[in-house]
């Protein structure tokens, strides 16, 4: 994709990034036309809003997702540290257009996740496997993810414009770490319950995340190497929702529970 083409659409993009706009769509002579070329306009987009990097999450992580927006797989896209909340934050809905949140596993990397990692195994050209990729974790957070899109109509955008709008990221709510005997646990099997006051609300395991969020980090460690980029050290990588996203409204208090983990809250106005 062209250097003019890339800079057109980020100009259209940063505003409603910066004030929580939303757009029809870039213009079709500045859309990308495949997932290359939306990770092309993601980090070009980055780069303009100068803020410092979080970490990434993983959207689309089960089939329905996939569906519902019209995708061929999962998308990754960048998270903004000055968008990650502490727990028990309240939130502002009149900008999030979504109006919904996800309880995800949010792994810590302890360090960088580079294709050294596969050259040092004799696999220069293979992917990397999900124990390389655990290796690299120092930690497991829980957390809320409360998603946005700068489209009006996301759900047809098509993922290369998703990709490029940082794949529907917008706010994190950071829970506590889990315990350090975490990785004793099947992450796959673990129950994730949400609820709204004291009301149960969804219910879900990690399975939903690409059948286990440790495959879903994988995925995203050899998403980003095909694109030129890496999973870097201190960084924070939300794997996707292990809940229906559940909709909210300006009063709820919403608690995302996943049992001996921890718990981590939210709250939200209008």
């Amino acid at each position: 994709m062209k250097a003019e083409q890339i800079n057109q659409a980020v100009a259209q993009l940063l505003p409603a990034w910066n004030t929580h706009a939303r757009i029809e769509g870039l213009a079709p002579q500045h859309r990308p036309s495949t997932r290359a070329e939306g990770y092309q306009i993601q980090r070009a987009l980055f780069d303009a809003t100068g803020d410092h990097a979080l970490g990434w999450k993983i959207a689309a992580t089960s089939q329905a997702g996939q569906q519902h927006i019209g995708v061929s797989g999962p998308l990754a896209g960048r998270l903004s540290a000055s968008r990650c909340l502490a727990d028990n934050s309240e939130l502002s809905l009149s900008h999030h257009h979504m109006s919904v949140i996800e309880a995800e596993f949010a792994f810590l990397m302890g360090r960088d996740v580079g294709r050294e990692l596969a050259a040092g195994a004799g696999r220069q050209d293979a992917p990397l496997t999900m124990s390389q990729v655990m290796d690299c974790v120092s930690g497991l957070h829980v957390a809320i993810e409360v998603p946005n899109s700068r489209y009006v109509d996301f759900v047809g955008a098509g993922e290369a414009q998703l990709i490029a709008d940082f794949a529907c990221a917008c706010h994190v709510v950071l829970g506590p770490r889990a315990p350090d005997d975490w990785r004793l646990i099947d992450l796959s099997q673990h129950t994730v319950n949400v609820r709204r006051g004291q009301e149960t609300v969804a219910t879900g395991t990690g399975a939903n995340v690409l059948g286990d969020p440790r495959i879903g980090l994988t995925w995203l460690a050899n998403e980003l190497l095909s694109q030129g980029q890496q999973l870097k050290a201190g960084e924070i990588v939300m794997t996707g929702t292990c809940v229906v996203p559940v909709p909210v409204s300006a009063g709820d208090a919403m608690t995302a529970d996943f049992g001996a983990f921890g718990q981590v809250r939210a709250r939200f106005k209008a």
